[in-house]
């Protein structure tokens, strides 16, 4: 068996039972692996654009023996996906810009058979502009420590509504709610990002429409923390 990190559990722990998934970015396939292994799901596409990462998967999988039940492809994102390759749809470890570019360029998975799993590494509000603008609904969203950092992971279904949101909730999500220790670490992260930002703008007469939106997330921000 192989025992996942909480940044990868917490993605995992989104996939749905049974379905066939695609690991968008899959470096050393730890998480197509290890999903096989534990019997949740059947099989998996595991692609990565560099040659290095396949070549680590390669050996996870015939470590673990389970060659028949894993497919490498040498993919740039979803380019040598199939709409038929899988249900789920899992993109980790890369910034939050880079997963809306992929995302962007496979209109296909704007259907609701597929659930994506989402992990940006940054820019996390990149993505819920995406999938709000392209009519997802956010159905999961956690957040866990690794090795000192937080992470956040999104869970997603396309339903053809497009809903308008605030800035802070396009900012901080489902996030913004809650106040266990994660995700109040979290929140603090990006409120510093946030307020430096604001103090450099202030600073240097920056511009105003940014300055207004930025005072406004702060201000929602404390809202919810009275």
């Amino acid at each position: 068996m192989i025992r996942l990190k909480p940044r990868l559990k917490t993605a995992a722990d989104m996939v749905r039972d049974g379905s066939r998934v695609a690991d968008i970015g899959t470096d050393h396939a730890y998480l197509p692996a290890a999903l096989i292994l534990s019997g949740k799901i059947p099989s998996a596409v595991a692609a990565d654009l560099r040659k290095g990462p396949l070549e680590n998967a390669l050996e996870t999988v015939r470590s673990n023996h389970i060659e028949d039940r894993v497919q490498l492809r040498l993919s740039d994102g979803l380019k040598c996906v199939s709409p038929d390759d899988a249900d789920d749809i899992v993109i980790a470890g890369m910034g939050g810009i880079l997963i809306s570019e992929i995302l962007t360029a496979a209109e296909w998975v704007k259907n609701e058979k597929y659930k994506l799993i989402l992990q940006p590494q940054s820019h996390d509000e990149d993505v819920r502009r995406y999938l709000f603008g392209n009519g997802f609904e956010i159905t999961d969203e956690e957040v866990c420590f690794e090795d000192g950092k937080v992470y956040i992971c999104l869970g997603a279904v396309y339903t053809g509504s497009v809903a308008s949101h605030s800035e802070a909730e396009i900012m901080f999500g489902s996030i913004l709610s809650r106040n266990d220790e994660a995700a109040e670490a979290f929140k603090n992260k990006k409120l510093k990002r946030i307020t430096a930002r604001l103090s450099a703008l202030n600073a240097h007469g920056g511009d105003e429409g940014e300055k207004e939106r930025l005072e406004a997330i702060i201000k929602e921000v404390k809202k919810w923390q009275e």
